[in-house]
């Protein structure tokens, strides 16, 4: 479906790619990899605007689409979800406005044996037909269906889109790409602001999509679940691997043992022949036999290593003095947005050394208790700061509000001091800023290197408290290994918001979950945690349905436990009914799709003047047996944990 061959792209001298080439079929489904700045961001430009290349050719198939989701969006305001996300149908609903007109004039128009009567008549039965073909009277929960998978509730979708964080209008955008059912997906890290519930719903939704997937993502079990093939952008080449991304990593390891092994051999004729060339220069005999030599290394291609993890950012956190031996404590803090309580009389006490990571899906309260314990939002109860504590911050948008005017080396001499300043290069170049890279502005920084750049800029303050919110978005893989590491050997205290359940292994002693308003502590770290849950991973644990924290209840006596299994039986077998209709109605709906995308038989059934009704009265139905059947399910689960 798409080809490039021999892309090269070249920035102010710079060259990012080189002879470049690949195809994309129906079924890939492509991880693109790379350390951050190789270009992964631009190449996903580059194959949806079909331009940006110096040379070499992008050819998409004829009459293919592709769907765009990029890390920058542009919403109008006075748009509500819905009907932003309805711009994924303009088809739709240039054919529903079209009809209305239509409509207009056939109530108006009075000259009913005329052939212009006729004609308009035939342009309705025309429409109404392409607009059933393609989906003019399910997209509403087409739509809905894709809203709610990425943890929209339906009071939302009245909402107007500028009433929404920049992360939940990512998925919005995503939404809408998602919608657009394109012949190829490009996706530039779609999971950055999702939380591990969205996550796995999206996992599902791309493993069943007919067309082929090309993204960019950091996050390895997302790549694992997703990707047949990955493609690794390195030294300007990139390499094409058929397997996900922990395959690819032994395929990746293997080529590099063979570079080097080649790369060695090479060195070694290079020395040989140098030295021939020093041997046999100035002999008047051997100088034309010198100057072939000389020929020949220049013609030489050099063997490069790709391997990423030769360079890698080395770093420490600065600590302060000590803290007192207790470095926050919590009482009755409760926060409400409105009439929505975040956060309810929590009680917590945080000591110096602990290292905290807050989980739980998005909307919860994590990043609310970190602006509380922070002072930039008003709430009630007290949160007391202890001895000498210095805290530093690092916000999920920390990289978007550095100065985009100044460049690389201007943000770090802003806020280093006189001792700092003369080492601002060295510093820099610990975070793979190196040679021309600390001139760059800021606006041209890919994501990735933004991120790096703003914790660069977060070291220059000593601190023994960190505070971390979503720290590890647009890093590459291999930068959040080099962070995790550092957080380790951090001996301060440390408060983490995460859903990347490979990064918070082993790095924490305590997490606290956020659930449905509950907030509870579990000593141990994540793997710790679900182990205590019984759960083989985080993604499982944010499948579950709601569960509600209670005090542990007494035994129930007999007679008790007699009618609590009665209450079980009866709900189980409501629901073994609800399950009944719902697989009913959904096998008679489509069906009826099934019919309907057959001209022969969707005319005999366009016919019939109550066809719509009643097949509208079946999606309706349908409606409010998953309704019943959540209810039914939530109900169940809260009897049985009675038990």
């Amino acid at each position: 479906m798409l080809t490039l061959q021999n892309i090269g792209v070249q920035f102010g001298g710079e060259v990012l790619f080189e002879d470049m080439s690949f195809m994309v079929n129906k079924g890939d489904r492509v991880g693109l990899v790379g350390k951050n700045g190789a270009g992964k961001s631009t190449l996903l430009k580059i194959i949806n605007f079909q331009k940006g290349f110096t040379s070499g050719t992008v050819s998409l198939q004829k009459e293919k689409r592709i769907g765009y989701l990029s890390q920058d969006i542009d919403f109008e305001s006075g748009c509500t979800v819905l009907e932003e996300s309805e711009k994924a149908f303009p088809r739709i609903k240039y054919l529903q406005k079209e009809l209305l007109v239509i409509q207009d004039q056939l109530v108006s128009r009075t000259d009913y044996e005329s052939d212009s009567y006729l004609d308009i008549i035939n342009k309705s039965t025309d429409f109404e037909h392409e607009l059933n073909l393609i989906g003019g009277y399910t997209f509403h929960s087409n739509i809905e269906k894709v809203l709610y998978g990425l943890g929209f509730k339906s009071e939302d979708l009245a909402n107007n889109t500028e009433t929404f964080s920049g992360g939940w209008r990512m998925r919005i955008e995503l939404a809408k790409v998602l919608l657009s059912n394109p012949d190829i997906l490009l996706l530039d890290e779609p999971t950055n602001h999702l939380d591990i519930e969205s996550i796995v719903w999206l996992e599902n939704f791309l493993k069943s999509y007919n067309g082929a997937v090309v993204l960019v993502s950091h996050d390895r079990a997302f790549l694992d679940q997703v990707t047949n093939r990955t493609i690794e952008i390195a030294n300007a080449k990139v390499y094409d691997y058929k397997a996900p991304y922990t395959r690819y990593l032994m395929l990746r390891a293997e080529r590099i043992e063979q570079q080097l092994s080649v790369q060695k051999n090479q060195e070694k004729e290079i020395k040989r022949t140098e030295d021939l060339i020093d041997k046999f220069r100035y002999k008047a005999s051997k100088a034309s036999f010198a100057q072939s030599l000389i020929k020949k290394l220049d013609k030489m291609d050099r063997i490069e290593v790709d391997n990423n993890s030769l360079k890698k950012m080395n770093f420490s956190f600065p600590e302060s003095g000590a803290s007192g031996k207790v470095v926050l404590e919590i009482e009755s803090l409760s926060k409400a947005y409105g009439d929505k309580n975040i956060i309810s009389d929590l009680n917590m006490q945080i000591d110096r050394g602990d290292h905290l990571a807050l989980v739980g899906q998005n909307g919860q309260g994590k990043s609310t208790l970190l602006k509380c314990i922070l002072g930039d939002t008003d709430f009630s109860g007290i949160i007391k700061q202890g001895h000498n504590v210095d805290l530093s911050y690092f916000a999920q948008n920390q990289a978007e509000l550095l100065e985009p005017k100044k460049t690389v080396l201007e943000v770090i001499e802003d806020v280093a001091d006189d001792k700092l300043r003369a080492r601002s290069r060295d510093m820099l170049g610990s975070f793979l800023f190196s040679g021309e890279d600390v001139d760059k502005k800021v606006s041209v920084l890919s994501g990735g290197e933004r991120s790096r750049l703003a914790l660069c800029k977060m070291l220059l303050q000593s601190s023994n408290l960190l505070v971390l919110d979503e720290p590890t978005n647009h890093l590459d893989i291999t930068s959040k290994e080099v962070l995790k590491a550092a957080l380790k050997a951090y001996k301060g205290t440390l408060i983490i918001v995460s859903h990347d359940r490979d990064f918070l292994a082993g790095l924490t002693n305590r997490i606290v979950e956020f659930r449905d308003g509950y907030i509870k502590t579990h000593i141990g770290d994540i793997n710790d945690y679900l182990a205590l849950r019984k759960i083989e991973s985080m993604r499982e644990l944010e499948k579950r349905s709601k569960v509600i924290v209670a005090p542990i209840a007494a035994p129930l006596d007999k007679q008790e436990r007699k009618a609590l299994d009665k209450d079980i039986k009866k709900v189980s077998n409501q629901l073994s009914k609800v399950e009944r209709q719902i697989s009913d109605l959904e096998s008679s709906i489509a069906k009826t799709d099934v019919d309907l995308a057959n001209p022969e038989i969707s005319e005999r059934l366009l016919a019939d003047e109550t066809f719509f009704k009643n097949y509208q009265n079946s999606k309706s139905t349908l409606d409010e047996c998953m309704e019943k059947w959540a209810e039914c399910e939530s109900e169940l689960e809260q009897l049985l944990a009675k038990r």
